[in-house]
């Protein structure tokens, strides 16, 4: 092993895709229990590595040395073997700030809340601080080092401008998770979660839903990456090259999730875009059928819509956990607020817009097996369509223009 990253667990990890964008070298995700960690930090048997939970800070006990800022975080991501000396940095500093700078994020007299007490807590702190901020708090679940509790943060300090999560709560694959309760902030402006897997976490979706601004981790992933990198070989990139790589990483991990009135064509199309895009389709409905043993009409006049819909919710659940993929919704699946919230954890919605009187009932829909039935159904759901959907697109052209619209968002970035 040359280069790669090493923690405890990796299977949520998007490092070695990222650095496979930066340049020709092999980087390699290494799982470390933690009571191998010290002989395989000491073997030097590398040659650059990135560290990640839980080892941060462990790591700087066993190098030879470590740049200041590291040291004065007191954590270290970043390890290089030059000439068998091992020398510690901290790219995810650089990573961090970058991201809430992107983001147009104003830290300046701020009022910062950070969750967590390990290795990113002490880096975001730093953070903050470089950008102004008037007052910083940690926040933890296990007060022991000056951290508050979560109640004393509701309590004494509602008034906060920011909060940065630095804690795995939420993170793939136990994505439910939500560290804290936004809505009981009253003058939040910011929003950051250092987790990338989801792309959007329950924190980033239930802050953008109240208007403020937050971002997920990919952005400071890639931009700590980069730095790393030019650790490792002793070399600068372009700017460009961190621009390039992030927008790739985020079309390519970014779902597209096709909602809409049954029969508008979200299948026909899904199946398209999956030859075109050369990513993997997958139809809810279709799902449900596999799970559940049999056809949807018998699903409901056997078990009742309310069976369906639960069955629904699993599927999506399962289903928006993948990154990459095409999935085409069933018509009601955006009457349920946990449905919508599900798939834009990693997914666009797009609303394939077809006019009522182009659709034709079909027998194998039991909620709109006639025109009546459609045509009231259009009516409750069109709005909801319209507040779900992350983008629309008017589906009266043909099947083949409403791909190549669709695609042109995407191809060049999935491959």
């Amino acid at each position: 092993m040359e280069y790669g990253l090493i923690g405890e667990h990796l299977g949520h990890s998007f490092s070695k895709e990222i650095h496979n964008r930066i340049a020709d070298y092999d980087y390699i995700l290494k799982e470390i229990e933690p009571d191998r960690l010290k002989d395989f930090i000491t073997s030097r048997e590398y040659r650059g590595l990135n560290v990640t939970i839980p080892y941060k800070q462990d790591v700087i006990a066993w190098l030879d040395e470590v740049d200041e800022a590291a040291l004065d975080i007191g954590a270290v991501n970043t390890i290089v073997n030059r000439d068998g000396r091992l020398y510690g940095y901290n790219t995810d500093y650089l990573g961090m700030r970058e991201l809430i700078l992107s983001n147009g994020m104003d830290l300046q007299a701020a009022t910062v809340l950070i969750l967590g007490s390990g290795g990113t807590s002490k880096t975001a702190y730093k953070v903050a601080e470089s950008l102004g901020a008037k007052q910083i708090i940690k926040v933890s679940r296990h007060p022991k080092n000056g951290e508050i509790t979560y109640e004393e943060a509701y309590r004494d300090y509602s008034y906060a401008d920011a909060i940065i999560n630095t804690t795995p709560c939420g993170m793939y694959p136990d994505t439910e998770g939500c560290p804290i309760d936004v809505s009981r902030f009253n003058n939040l402006s910011a929003v950051v979660d250092a987790i990338y897997n989801p792309l959007n976490t329950r924190l980033v979706l239930s802050a953008r839903q109240r208007g403020i601004k937050a971002s997920g981790g990919l952005y400071m992933l890639v931009a700590q990456a980069v730095k790393a990198s030019e650790l490792f070989f002793d070399t600068t990139y372009a700017p460009a090259v961190m621009e390039s790589i992030f927008g790739s990483m985020e079309g390519q991990k970014k779902n597209i999730v096709l909602i809409g009135m049954p029969g508008c064509g979200k299948s026909t199309v899904g199946k398209a875009l999956k030859d075109k895009l050369n990513r993997e389709f997958i139809d809810s409905d279709a799902e449900i059928v596999k799970r559940a043993g049999i056809e949807i009409p018998r699903i409901f006049s056997e078990y009742g819509e309310v069976y369906f819909r639960k069955l629904e919710s699993e599927v999506i659940s399962d289903l928006s956990k993948r990154t990459g993929i095409v999935i085409a919704t069933g018509g009601g699946a955006i009457l349920n607020d946990k449905n919508v919230e599900e798939l834009k954890k990693n997914g666009e919605l797009i609303w394939l817009n077809r006019p009522i009187d182009s659709i034709i009932p079909t027998e194998d829909r039991p909620l709109s097996n006639d025109r009546d039935k459609l045509i009231k159904l259009y009516t409750v759901r069109e709005p909801i369509y319209r507040a779900a959907a992350d983008r629309e697109i008017d589906a009266c052209d043909s099947i083949e223009g409403i791909v190549e619209r669709i695609g042109s968002m995407y191809e060049n970035q999935s491959n």
